[in-house]
């Protein structure tokens, strides 16, 4: 809010709503200064919107092999697809993934993607 040009009275309002049970006194002479007459503690406290609740990306745990080996920052409808690719692009992961073949991916949306790991690709005549 402090960026904004003009504050509308009714952010102000509930702002100050917000403020009153940690800084009561404050927050009562604010709410005199808006022009109220009655004392702020007989104003019902502003309902929260779940809409602005959610969080638009998610921290995904990844393992390898059962393993626990990092995470990923993901946007919430991420795909499995868009998941691997992140995975494949983290420096520390990638490493991990280099020169073996996948055999499984398993991947519960907003939740963890495992990847089970095949032996190393050998070179044929090379131990």
């Amino acid at each position: 809010m402090y960026k904004w040009d003009t504050l509308p009275r009714s952010v102000v309002e509930e702002f100050v709503l917000l403020l009153s049970p940690y800084a009561p006194h404050i927050a009562e002479e604010l709410w005199f200064r808006l022009g109220h007459l009655n004392s702020l503690a007989y104003e019902p406290f502003p309902k929260a919107n779940p809409d602005y609740l959610k969080e638009s990306t998610i921290v995904l745990p990844v393992q390898i092999n059962g393993k626990m080996r990092g995470t990923i920052q993901i946007e919430e409808g991420c795909s499995e697809e868009d998941a691997f690719r992140l995975v494949s692009q983290d420096a520390k992961l990638s490493k991990l993934l280099d020169g073996k073949s996948i055999k499984k991916r398993i991947y519960v949306p907003g939740k963890i993607l495992n990847v089970i790991l095949g032996p190393q690709n050998i070179k044929a005549g090379v131990r």
